[in-house]
């Protein structure tokens, strides 16, 4: 398959610019795999669409205060989004991002966030292609040293933690860059259930629960698992290649624990349905899938799902609607079919849907 099979025309004023209130007023679009039939229905009814002996599966990540917006020496505006830490040490942390400008930012050269004491540092160490790029991050006044309890010199117990502070004091939610105003409440960018800290972007199906509702559909009778699938760069790349099979996923972090992995297995044994909420819920379970059932463990996945790819740990899927030319669309087509996703897509233009981060809602049963 080739790239341009994923395009779709959408109306700018579909895209939504800010969350609905509240979470779960959202509009579900309800697709069939097997016939291609479409129900329009709100998020509130996944309570009747989910049966007692289902097993919900969300993704607990939490989104980092990841977009720093600062200045480089000449007094030029530079922004960077990190999307993951690769090493920490010396009251330093480093950092794999994407910077702006990239033709500015080469190796050597620094960004200055914020004033005086409570500055941050960003230290260009490598640069790649497309604004990638690998900081390293310190406090402004360079680290500190003081004696140890057994009188020898070393870093201040709180060095490294110092750089995390100045993060979250400083950083920002990175919004999609198609959402141009700020959110008055950045928890809004986080689902009830984050804990997991680490993405660059919410898992944003996941958007729609109020804990209420959550609490509704386990007295239902549906298992609630939790995993973990910190979000990265691919999120934010486009699709550069024209043939499908030549892309090559960033490898994100994951973790199946093994109460979520028996919850899973035991659901398959009973004939229950796994249902995934949100593409990275389906990486991961697909990522641990073995013998009919999943396997607890944690490591980094590369999994690129599209069409023609196999599914044998999920059963449905609760998405947004996605970009076109998207990793996440791929999937989506990959799980219910490229024709049905599309025709599902130009429906949800034509009723007035709202798309991407902040948009409605699509369950595949």
């Amino acid at each position: 398959m080739r790239i341009e099979d994923f395009d779709y025309d959408l109306p700018e004023d579909r895209i939504a610019q800010t969350p609905l209130e509240p979470r779960d007023a959202s509009r579900l679009l309800v697709l069939s795999r097997t016939d291609g039939r479409i129900a329009h229905r709100t998020f509130r009814d996944l309570l009747e669409l989910l049966r007692p002996g289902d097993c919900l599966v969300l993704n607990d990540s939490r989104v980092l205060p990841a977009r720093l917006v600062g200045r480089r020496p000449g007094g030029g505006r530079a922004e960077v989004l990190l999307l993951r830490r690769s090493a920490t040490g010396g009251g330093a942390e480093v950092w794999e991002a994407l910077v702006r400008p990239a033709r500015r930012l080469r190796p050597g050269a620094s960004v200055l966030f914020g004033e005086g004491d409570g500055a941050l540092t960003a230290t260009v160490l490598e640069r790649g292609k497309g604004g990638e790029a690998v900081l390293r991050l310190s406090p402004a006044g360079g680290t500190a040293s003081a004696q140890s309890a057994d009188g020898t010199a070393g870093e201040t117990s709180d060095a490294a933690g110092r750089v995390d502070r100045l993060l979250r004091r400083l950083g920002r939610a990175p919004l999609p860059p198609y959402i141009r105003a700020p959110l008055a409440d950045p928890e809004r960018y986080q689902t009830v259930y984050a804990c997991e800290e680490g993405s660059a972007a919410a898992p944003t199906a996941g958007l729609h629960f109020t804990p209420e509702l959550l609490a509704a559909i386990q007295d239902r009778g549906v298992a609630v698992a939790r995993l973990t699938l910190h979000v990265g760069l691919d999120t934010f790349r486009p699709v550069q290649v024209e043939r499908l099979a030549d892309h090559r996923m960033h490898a994100e972090f994951y973790r199946l624990p093994e109460e979520a992995a028996a919850l899973v297995n035991a659901t398959r044994a009973r004939g229950g349905r796994v249902v995934a909420v949100g593409t990275t819920a389906v990486r991961v379970l697909e990522t641990c899938a073995a013998g009919g059932g999943v396997r607890a463990g944690e490591g980094w996945t590369d999994l690129f799902i599209f069409p023609g790819y196999r599914f044998q740990a999920v059963d449905a899927l609760l998405t947004n609607f996605h970009l076109p030319r998207s990793t996440l669309l791929m999937l989506v087509a990959a799980f219910a079919g490229r024709e049905a996703v599309l025709a599902a897509y130009e429906e949800a233009v034509r009723e007035g849907y709202r798309f991407y981060s902040f948009g409605d809602a699509m369950l595949i049963l």
